[in-house]
């Protein structure tokens, strides 16, 4: 019987490196598994002891590793995200897709890990794999990159495990993110147009100041001789001066600007503050309302429906809704609950949710049908989220090429005023 060199982790994650007798390599893998072992690393041969003595935790991987054994690339360098969210929904589509039609977890994230073309993604697929090989649950190997993989995913899958039903619970959470990935892509789309014609009239007005209005100046000073100018006339040349000889100061103010907003936005006073505006601001408010509300419906109901109970639904639906208002009201829901309550009473007393949301929660409730009555909130307002989009980009539209006009027009009329003043004089 063949002698095997191994490299493992026990429970309490302290590294042991040592030989056992086995007919075969996945005979010694199953033993130790058998032992609470998780492998890191296995083979046979000469120097095996030597080799498996000398191997060292590898920093940085996320997960309990090791230097890697034969064939298992390093983990390469990524820049920013290792994967996007649309790559992940794709990846949990897929997985899936291949548990649905028979395959087991391991196979399957095999496969995908064959397939995936991001080396990033692929690395940690791969030791997904290794990690389930081992012996660990997939929700462990999950968790521990909480970078990738948020607390909301992790949760629906150890609840999958849990009740034995990961295929289903899979395929929920591929549904849940290609939704949430369309409503994202919906207000994305609804923002790009202003955001363009706002660049557009930003690079036309500092255009018009450094090259245009310079000309006139010079001709104001031939033809009025140093006459007195309009007030209008006057402001727009000293912006034009400002803006020619101090460019990069007005591009500093500018992104001092955007700075500011940013981290504004990280405290988390400021952070309420915009919140608050954006809900409240028309005529985008509305749309940012109703993306939040179907957010919450869609989160909560998915948890619910996959058994996460509903005090720890709370809590990560809360970490999802990205809107300090909402969280701050579904915070008070999550104490009302935890003293017996329901959540539709407190959640109407926030007066943050409208009373349809409330009213079909506590029908939900009462038939015992929540999960279903919030993933019908969530189906209704993400139509109302597409007619929100569409009336924005519909009224957004003229309004832009109006400010636009505006800005425009106010030059040419700050220009042509001292002229039309010198032609009331001669005539």
């Amino acid at each position: 019987m063949p002698t095997f060199f191994y490299t493992a982790i026990d429970s309490s994650g302290k590294q042991k490196s040592a030989t056992i007798d086995a007919a075969s390599q996945d005979d010694a893998t199953n033993q130790l598994k058998e032992q609470k072992l998780f492998v890191t690393s296995i083979s046979t041969g000469k120097g095996g002891a030597k080799g498996a003595k000398k191997k060292t935790a590898r920093k940085g991987s996320g997960f309990f590793s090791t230097t890697p054994a034969e064939g298992v690339k390093k983990r390469p360098m990524t820049i920013g995200k290792v994967v996007n969210a649309k790559g992940l929904t794709i990846f949990t589509r897929q997985l899936a897709t291949l548990i649905q039609a028979g395959l087991p977890l391991l196979r399957s994230l095999e496969v995908l890990a064959r397939q995936e073309k991001n080396p990033g993604f692929k690395y940690v697929v791969e030791q997904l794999s290794e990690n389930v090989r081992a012996g660990n649950t997939f929700s462990d190997g999950l968790a521990q990159n909480p970078k990738i993989f948020d607390r909301l995913y992790v949760n629906m899958i150890r609840a999958g495990e849990a009740g034995g039903v990961l295929d289903v619970v899979l395929n929920r959470l591929s549904r849940f993110m290609e939704k949430s990935l369309a409503i994202r892509g919906k207000i994305k789309a609804a923002m790009v147009y202003p955001i363009i014609v706002l660049f557009v009239a930003l690079v036309i007005l500092i255009g018009l100041l450094i090259f245009v209005v310079p000309q006139f100046e010079e001709i104001f000073e031939d033809m009025l001789d140093g006459a007195a100018l309009p007030v209008l006339t006057q402001w727009v040349l000293n912006a034009s001066d400002f803006v020619k000889n101090n460019f990069l100061v007005t591009l500093g103010i500018f992104a001092a600007v955007y700075i500011s907003f940013k981290l504004l936005k990280k405290t988390e006073k400021g952070g309420r503050i915009v919140d608050q505006m954006l809900l409240n601001m028309p005529p985008v408010g509305d749309l940012f309302r109703k993306a939040a509300i179907a957010r919450f419906s869609r989160t909560f109901g998915t948890l619910l429906s996959s058994g996460v109970p509903i005090l720890q639904c709370l809590i990560i639906t809360r970490e999802t809704i990205g809107n300090a208002v909402l969280q701050d009201a579904i915070d008070k829901v999550h104490d009302r609950v935890k003293e017996g309550d329901s959540v539709s009473a407190p959640l109407e007393q926030t007066k943050v949710f409208p009373t349809m949301v409330t009213s079909m929660i506590d029908v939900g409730e009462e038939t015992g049908e929540l999960p279903e009555m919030l993933n019908r909130v969530a189906d209704t307002y993400d139509e109302e989220v597409d007619n929100a989009v569409a009336a924005l980009t519909s009224i957004i539209e003229p309004i832009m090429i109006v400010i636009l006009a505006v800005i425009v027009g106010v030059i040419v009329i700050a220009l042509f005023l001292p002229i039309i003043g010198v032609i009331e004089e001669l005539s």
